[in-house]
């Protein structure tokens, strides 16, 4: 993007790219490369044994410095910190405010290499205790239950993403859904509905999410979601009404500043 825009020359591009080296584990020299990294970022999907295994197989070819920064929407870290040869050494970034979140155990040196990386990167960095949600999610989970409860008194869900934009929001709360992944804002809202957020968490119905999942609705990754996407093209998904039709349970013909108050103070 940088190059295109022209705010990177043409030789800092080859420089750069040049410092990439692509590897799958199917690659004989990847334990050799991945022997000397002082920092290992793992981004697999929501699921806690997974993560755990990628643990085990960094610690077992990466040095005894290394930093492991997991990500995760939810999953508290120490939860796959345990049973880590070097707990110490975990961390957790998120992009692009970067939610560094150290569990009980986590060294001084590795919160600051997490730091030190995330400054570079030209991230705001900010320190986030080790809880379900953490910061990011934590005020997610609750705006997706809003949005569930708002669907159920007939806001529309056009309506919505227009009243949050012109609220200040970058994209609405719909269009988030489906760009993060109605998969992930499943999991999200269905782990904070078990955590500690109490009532938070209720008043709507976030089986919307669930039952989109049946469908294979998982938003723009597949084309379909709560919008329909053709190309760089998207459009309410043409299924959605009829689909949301028994979440319906009144239309209380809420303004724009009735949906930014209940939405925002949630």
């Amino acid at each position: 993007t940088k190059l295109k825009r022209r705010r990177m020359t043409k030789y800092q591009h080859n420089l750069n790219t040049s410092n990439v080296v692509p590897l799958t584990d199917e690659a004989p020299a990847w334990e050799r490369h991945f022997g000397n990294a002082d920092l290992v970022i793992e981004a697999v999907f929501e699921d806690l044994d997974l993560k755990r295994k990628i643990v085990a197989d960094m610690e077992r070819v990466t040095p005894s410095h290394c930093v492991f920064a997991t990500n995760t929407s939810a999953i508290p870290i120490s939860d796959i910190a345990l049973g880590a040869q070097r707990p110490e050494n975990i961390s957790f970034p998120q992009m692009p405010l970067l939610e560094i979140i150290p569990h009980e155990g986590t060294s001084d040196a590795a919160k600051a290499t997490a730091f030190e990386v995330g400054t570079k990167q030209g991230k705001t960095c900010v320190m986030v205790k080790d809880v379900p949600g953490f910061y990011v999610n934590r005020c997610l989970g609750p705006l997706l239950v809003e949005v569930t409860a708002l669907v159920r008194d007939g806001v529309p869900l056009e309506k919505l993403d227009a009243t949050m934009k012109k609220f200040g929001m970058p994209v609405g709360p719909v269009t988030l859904a489906d760009e993060v992944g109605v998969d992930v804002t499943s999991h999200v809202a269905t782990f904070l509905s078990n955590a500690d957020l109490g009532v938070r968490m209720s008043g709507g119905d976030i089986s919307i999410f669930q039952t989109m999942l049946d469908k294979k609705w998982l938003g723009k990754k597949t084309g379909k979601g709560f919008y329909a996407y053709k190309g760089k093209k998207k459009s309410l998904n043409p299924e959605i009404h009829s689909y949301l039709q028994p979440f319906v349970q009144r239309d209380l013909g809420l303004d724009e500043q009735d949906i930014q108050d209940r939405i925002i103070t949630r």
